[in-house]
């Protein structure tokens, strides 16, 4: 099988989200003597990268793309013309069977592909993009604006007559299926971890007193409610350090002096840019993680990699009811659903860590999510439906 595999984010090395997981899902690829071929924006090394992956890369190279980069909305809305210009330019020698777009973005490229080349389209949403937008200022984004930008996200797999649709949780899939596509063309595979390097932890973690966030730092995760809990927090338990693993965005450099303008002696640190193999050792060091998402339908549509890597390593958990994320993790112990209202969340943070946890209830659940989620096991059901699709 010759598969044009499309998506808007740089593929190596992994910035978080869905780049993560396509590591894993070209190397289950590979190992099946598929032909891999990935268009996406150019990045470092990327022939030595071709390599070490055995597939080809055809590089988007008309300008910067990446989710820090300047213009990023004018950028992304862009990305799909020039895309599918790339892509069809390679298909003139190039006698592609599937192609196969991550997020929404590329997915655009993909639909309007599928009438160009006359072959099978596989759509690979892993968030609803545009939902989060939500959380943006009106004056930012419209609201009658935003209204269309949703409804054509949630229409691309109709309109474009996707062959076949995976999904990241199954709030997600249920959003499409009531804009009109057929449940029989859609799975939800959730969101994955890769379980050699989020292992539970084996010791306890050491003093100071730490809480954890990790992943990216934008908008709708560091709103109100995650700036008024920690601030909350800070008063109630000045003992606490507060670390943020990932890069330092403006999002969370403004949240960082607002609390510090107001108390001087929070205790906050920020990692900068961590390699995913290296993540695991920070969140080690956490007595909690959390995830105070601000309420949206593109947050109740994920299934968030960071509740799974808390859950892997054993680290508890308070986060804001997202609907695609507790449908899996609902009744566990070791995790704290809050309200979207930021005094709640801090009680509840705070009671999390006044919380004895048994450690079995941690181990219970790191084997749950490593027998229901690691990346060999979704990836393997991704592959399986794109041979089924290929062999029809």
């Amino acid at each position: 099988m010759k598969l044009a595999l499309l998506t808007h984010e740089p593929f190596f090395p992994p910035s978080g989200g869905g780049s993560a997981e396509l590591l894993y899902l070209i190397k289950d690829l590979t190992q099946r003597d598929h032909e891999v071929h990935l268009f996406c924006p150019e990045f470092p090394n990327s022939k030595n990268v071709a390599k070490q992956f055995s597939i080809e890369i055809h590089p988007f190279k008309a300008w910067q793309m990446n989710r820090y980069t300047s213009f990023r909305s004018i950028k992304y809305l862009l990305y799909p013309i020039f895309l599918r210009k790339l892509v069809k330019k390679i298909a003139n020698n190039i006698q592609f069977d599937i192609i196969f777009s991550q997020h929404a973005i590329s997915s655009v490229a993909a639909g309007k592909l599928k009438s160009d080349l006359k072959i099978p389209v596989v759509m690979n949403f892993l968030d609803h993009l545009t939902g989060f937008m939500e959380t943006w200022p009106k004056w930012r984004m419209p609201r009658c604006i935003l209204k269309h930008l949703k409804q054509f996200e949630l229409n691309l797999p109709t309109r474009y007559k996707a062959d076949f649709i995976f999904t990241v949780s199954q709030e997600l899939s249920k959003r499409f299926i009531e804009n009109g596509f057929s449940p029989s063309r859609v799975t939800s595979i959730n969101y994955g971890y890769d379980e050699r390097l989020f292992k539970l932890r084996k010791l306890k973690p050491q003093s100071p007193t730490t809480i954890v966030m990790h992943g990216s730092f934008d908008t709708h995760h560091l709103g109100q409610i995650a700036t008024e809990s920690i601030y909350s927090i800070t008063l109630a338990r000045p003992d606490v350090h507060f670390l943020f693993i990932g890069k330092e965005t403006i999002e969370l450099k403004n949240l960082i002096k607002k609390i510090t303008s107001l108390s001087p002696k929070t205790n906050i640190s920020c990692t900068g840019f961590i390699n995913y193999e290296l993540i695991s050792e920070k969140l080690y060091q956490g007595h909690v993680g959390i995830i105070p998402y601000e309420e949206s339908s593109g947050a109740h549509c994920a299934f968030v990699a960071k509740m799974v890597e808390y859950a892997a390593v054993g680290l508890p958990v308070v986060s804001t009811p997202l609907l695609g994320t507790k449908t899996f993790f609902l009744n566990e112990p070791t995790i704290i659903f809050s309200k979207f209202d930021s005094q709640t969340f801090a009680r509840d943070t705070i009671q999390a860590l006044n919380t004895n946890y048994q450690r079995i209830e941690a181990k219970r659940l790191s084997e749950r999510v490593s027998n229901d989620l690691n990346w060999e096991i979704i990836c393997k059901k991704v592959v399986d439906q794109l041979e089924e699709i290929h062999t029809c």
